[in-house]
């Protein structure tokens, strides 16, 4: 019984992860666009003291600049937010297939051909090199180096 309700939880948690839901009201849970898309009328459109314009056009001016962002945003996304999701979706789609099916098989098989190449590169090095360099060490190794102050 108890094997037949884990069964049932992970088939539950298996589907859940493609039709979760979403929060409407933290749609930003990662902060991906904390520092992007912060743009208020005060960080574009600011008077220094002493050129300031009527209270009026400044009050005007900032609430044309708020509605008129936030309904620009708006009608934007509503036309273009479903086929950009589309379009992103089908290219992150692509990219993990690339990934998955081309980059990482390709590097696996990189991986093992080089560790045959560098076993063969190793044996040479060792073979050829070694006793060169071994000889040249014992040639130098009798050389004295003295240093004397001369007045």
């Amino acid at each position: 019984m108890a094997e037949e309700q884990t069964e049932l939880e992970e088939r539950i948690i298996i589907k859940d992860q493609h039709i979760k839901e979403i929060d409407l009201v933290n749609r930003d849970p990662k902060r991906i666009n904390e520092d992007v898309v912060k743009v208020d009328f005060e960080d574009v459109i600011a008077e220094p003291v002493g050129t300031y314009s009527f209270d009026g056009v400044w009050k005007t001016s900032y609430t044309t600049f708020t509605v008129s962002k936030y309904w620009c945003y708006r009608l934007l996304s509503a036309i273009l937010g479903i086929p950009l999701a589309v379009v992103w979706g089908f290219l992150f789609a692509l990219i993990s297939f690339c990934h998955i099916w081309a980059v990482v098989p390709c590097i696996k098989s990189y991986l093992i051909e080089i560790q045959c190449v560098s076993r063969i590169y190793s044996l040479c090095i060792h073979t050829f090199c070694d006793p060169f360099f071994e000889a040249l060490s014992k040639i130098c190794s009798n050389i004295r180096v003295a240093l004397r102050k001369e007045i």
